[in-house]
């Protein structure tokens, strides 16, 4: 039976300490971090690591991330990192920042059989403090089956695992809502694998230096030997259909071009419409279930609410859902890279 336990500064040392005790008997324990919440095991646990993937129905080859808490714990799991990498983490760690470098002394299954891994640091001090009190790097994705749209609050982990898990960690809801910016430094210039809550531009002004921008980033293509999480695979899909009809520059062409897509599928079916509040009125008089995910002019929110609405527009029983895009690049690169990654279709 799961174990749901809400944390407080009141009870933090003492529930912790419990979910280490899991962590280090090979069990998995949910916790929160600053982007979304995290399903943890011991990294160093084969069969607790393979646990992971069975629960979620992840595939073998889409490898998981490694939290530590130190740098103790970096150069473990790290093999050789050089000089500016220390100065690199040294400015962003804690924090939802995700580095890809060669691997140290973590199992194979961990990194799907890659050379590498990904390491970060989280900020959210249960997070810190669940890595200290289990005393070993814990690998984990995020706490959802394997597709649907991440967890940003405990109901959206009871919802998908519930049952499946030994202990959730009950700490309401995450600051971004969106995983962690994820950076390869195996490659010169670095290569951004995947976009999160550091805008690449913000990057490169705190580290110095050029990020590569792949184009698989931008679109929804696969790539063979993934050294990230989000690189493969359809990812945060709601169950909906989903339609995405993308920004072009003009906030009115795309109204008219959501509202073309909604009387092609309202004849099947019923149907979820995601705007923004510049463009929500403009479907008041369609038969639809509309909410908005904010203001374009505050991405750090629609990036928050992406999840939860997905979520919430699952719970409305839509059967299409009809999502409005935005300008790919700062945040809105991080926005439309789930986007497209969830949509089955995008116009």
């Amino acid at each position: 039976m799961t174990r749901v336990v809400k944390v407080s500064g009141d009870n933090l040392g003492r529930v912790v300490e419990e979910a280490g005790e899991v962590i280090r008997g090979g069990g998995l324990v949910v916790f929160p971090t600053e982007t979304v919440y995290g399903l943890g095991a011991d990294a160093y646990n084969v069969e607790a690591v393979r646990k992971i993937f069975l629960v979620k129905g992840r595939p073998p080859d889409n490898p998981l991330i490694v939290h530590i808490d130190s740098l103790e714990m970096f150069e473990r799991v790290v093999r050789d990192p050089p000089d500016h990498l220390y100065k690199y983490v040294g400015r962003l760690w804690p924090g939802p920042f995700t580095i890809v470098y060669y691997r140290g002394d973590i199992p194979d299954v961990v990194s799907a059989g890659l050379e590498t891994v990904a390491v970060r640091m989280p900020a959210h001090p249960v997070a810190q403090a669940l890595i200290k009190y289990s005393q070993v790097p814990i690998a984990a994705p995020s706490a959802n089956i394997s597709g649907r749209p991440s967890p940003t609050s405990p109901e959206h982990v009871i919802q998908d695992l519930f049952g499946r898990v030994d202990m959730i960690l009950d700490a309401g809801e995450t600051l971004y809502g969106v995983e962690s910016t994820v950076i390869d430094f195996t490659t010169d210039p670095p290569r951004l694998l995947r976009p999160g809550p550091l805008t690449v531009e913000e990057l490169s002004d705190a580290l110095g230096v050029e990020i590569e921008v792949p184009e698989y980033v931008r679109n929804r293509i696969e790539v063979g030997d993934p050294r990230s999480p989000g690189m493969k695979y359809r990812h945060y899909a709601p169950d909906a259909s989903m339609v995405l009809v993308e920004y072009r520059g003009d906030l009115y062409q795309m109204v008219e071009r959501v509202i073309s897509v909604y009387r092609e599928v309202s004849i099947h079916g019923r149907v979820g419409i995601l705007a923004t509040d510049e463009t929500i009125e403009y479907y008041m008089g369609l038969d639809a279930e509309l909410a908005s995910l904010g203001s374009r002019s505050d991405l750090y929110t629609v990036a928050k609410n992406l999840y939860k609405m997905l979520r919430w527009m699952d719970g409305k029983g839509v059967d299409y859902l009809i999502v409005e895009g935005f300008e790919d690049r700062g945040l809105g690169l991080t926005i439309m890279n789930r986007l497209r990654r969830a949509a089955e279709r995008y116009v």
